[in-house]
């Protein structure tokens, strides 16, 4: 079984999803970066997740959604684009916080769980999990699963222990 295999299977897919969501990108050459979970298996031993997040160039929003309306419910929320199909228990969600913006620019192709994919660099990946973590709006079961993705980060690169706040320090102390 490959990893897309696995991947497809551990999502309930009926279609391979990842693919038509990277491929209708690319089509519409819409410029984009993978952050958050997926972007974590980049650079450390993979987790499963099925939720792939997604920074797409803000200026590029209404192409990356008109390029993947036939295949994707579009559900528009404050600061996500969040797109779903019948066909995959797959949340695809594209982050509209400007802080993610700069990340596109240094992300680089990586190939994560058989896909080819821009992924942000392990500093930003590792930056949007502090943002995340430390958003106490976000459920606590959400926050926890940030922190480990943290870990996993800081196990694989040690050396980015110094970009974490104090406050995140102190737990691996």
């Amino acid at each position: 079984m490959t990893k897309k295999e696995f991947f497809k299977a551990v999502s309930n897919g009926k279609e391979d999803i990842i693919q038509i969501f990277l491929d209708a990108l690319s089509k519409a050459n819409v410029d984009y970066c993978v952050i958050g979970g997926l972007a974590v298996n980049a650079y450390a031993e993979p987790v499963v997740s099925l939720d792939l997040d997604i920074v797409v160039a803000i200026n590029e929003v209404g192409t990356a959604c008109n390029a993947v309306e036939d295949y994707f419910k579009i559900e528009r929320f404050a600061h996500s684009v969040n797109l779903s199909s019948n066909k995959s228990d797959l949340r695809i969600q594209l982050q509209l916080d400007p802080r993610y913006q700069n990340f596109i620019a240094r992300a680089i192709i990586h190939s994560v769980l058989g896909y080819e994919m821009k992924v942000a660099i392990v500093e930003d990946v590792l930056q949007g999990k502090i943002w995340a973590y430390s958003d106490e709006q976000r459920r606590k079961s959400k926050r926890q699963k940030d922190l480990a993705d943290i870990m996993r980060l800081i196990e694989t690169f040690p050396h980015l222990i110094d970009q974490l706040p104090d406050s995140i320090q102190k737990i691996f102390e």
